[in-house]
């Protein structure tokens, strides 16, 4: 079973920016199709970020986050990043890590990394 740990998370000013990582343990990011960041804000249900298709690289994106958003992938560390520029205060939430063995089925899930945007 895999572990994902998100780190990275913190308070920021809008149009800061901020670096999310996602580091796998015990089984490596390979044996899934696709990895993915979700986001839940305080009362709101969970909402897709963006994802990466792990061996071709593929990534796909939220249409608020499209140009400011960027996901990366290294395997050499079997970590996955979320680079995220011109940060607003409704980029406000936990920011969760997800993998699938299937193509948007999410079976693994971290525990979230807290981002807040001041305005």
């Amino acid at each position: 079973q895999v572990q994902l740990v998100e780190s990275g998370g913190r308070l920021v000013q809008s149009g800061d920016s901020l670096r999310l990582s996602c580091a796998a343990s015990g089984r490596p990011f390979s044996s899934y199709v696709t990895v993915g960041w979700f986001r839940q804000a305080p009362g709101k249900e969970r909402k897709f970020v963006a994802s990466i298709d792990w061996s071709g690289g593929s990534t796909y994106y939220r249409d608020s986050v499209k140009g400011r958003f960027t996901i990366s992938r290294d395997s050499t560390t079997n970590t996955v990043y979320l680079q995220m520029n011109s940060l607003k205060p409704d980029d406000t939430a936990v920011y969760l890590c997800a993998a699938a063995r299937i193509a948007t089925m999410w079976d693994e899930w971290g525990q979230g990394t807290q981002v807040t945007v001041s305005s």
